[in-house]
């Protein structure tokens, strides 16, 4: 195997990785990645210590202990775009050799959970409510860039997803990954489930309508419609997706929880969103310190 040329991990005068910023002893094995870089405050203030600190564009992080649980929080910034970084930049954190620039012999496995917000697709889930992801579903391209391959359920999922939904080949090649069975289990009482549709943005791939006219005016009702067994689409935001599958890929566990701030078959909007995402960071923080 050849070394990584210097054009492709790219690392820093202090020996940190380009983007986050970050070398690989000031990482913890337990990540929660946050949209809002305003956002990582808000989780590390419930650490009992602070190890490190690092900012670097709209990447923040934090390092800390609650008890004996060492946990980083890092902000991605919003969409797939900036995943693709941030999850290939974590994981070259732990499993390639900065010195030498090769993949490590023994690889580490990384704890991801994302705690963001998101729009509602059923009446049922309301605003101010949790959503923990069963799948991300792209519709944003990104691991198309990826050799990825869905399991057999996926691929049955995504077949009648695009069967039903109709979605034109112009906007989007889908592609859906699932969540860690193992984290999902602990975020049941008090959290709706579904399917997560990824989007590419946040007005027109979404269904919004200001002074533009809209390809797929019909996009919610055909989201919010679908079905298959007992799998639906409980709602959608800009990176769970991405997330699901880089982090599959890479061997990684990951979950997304979305506090809900919108209902879009409502059309209500949360009156407190940064209530909702505080009591999410609370719970997902005592649920993780309790995980192995």
């Amino acid at each position: 195997m050849q070394a990584i040329a210097e054009s492709e991990l790219i690392i820093n005068d202090r020996g940190a990785i380009y983007h986050l910023d970050l070398r690989p002893e000031e990482l913890a094995t337990t990540i929660l990645t946050v949209g809002d870089p305003d956002r990582v405050a808000m989780v590390s203030q419930h650490f009992d210590s602070i190890e490190h600190r690092r900012q670097h564009r709209e990447f923040v992080s934090h390092t800390g202990k609650i008890g004996k649980k060492r946990i980083t929080v890092v902000s991605t910034g919003i969409g797939t775009d900036n995943i693709d970084i941030v999850l290939n930049e974590l994981d070259a954190l732990v499993n390639i050799d900065f010195n030498t620039r090769m993949v490590r012999p023994e690889l580490t496995h990384l704890t991801i959970i994302r705690v963001g917000t998101a729009g509602a697709l059923q009446k049922d889930i309301p605003v101010d409510g949790w959503v923990a992801s069963t799948h991300g579903l792209g519709i944003d391209n990104l691991l198309n860039f990826y050799r990825y391959e869905p399991n057999e359920e996926e691929a049955a999922i995504l077949h009648s997803f695009s069967t039903q939904t109709q979605l034109h080949h112009r906007l989007a090649q889908p592609y859906i990954s699932g969540a860690s069975g193992s984290l999902l289990r602990h975020f049941t009482e008090g959290f709706h489930q579904g399917i997560t549709v990824t989007c590419p943005g946040f007005y027109g791939p979404q269904g919004r309508m200001l002074r533009l006219g809209l390809n797929q005016p019909e996009l919610i009702d055909r989201l919010t419609g679908f079905s298959y067994g007992p799998h639906h689409i409980a709602n959608f935001e800009m990176e769970t997706a991405g997330i699901y599958g880089l982090g599959k890929m890479l061997g990684h566990s990951c979950l997304s929880l979305s506090a809900i701030v919108a209902n879009r078959v409502l059309k209500q909007f949360s009156r407190d969103g940064n209530a909702t995402v505080e009591r999410l960071i609370q719970e997902t923080l005592r649920t993780i310190e309790k995980l192995p």
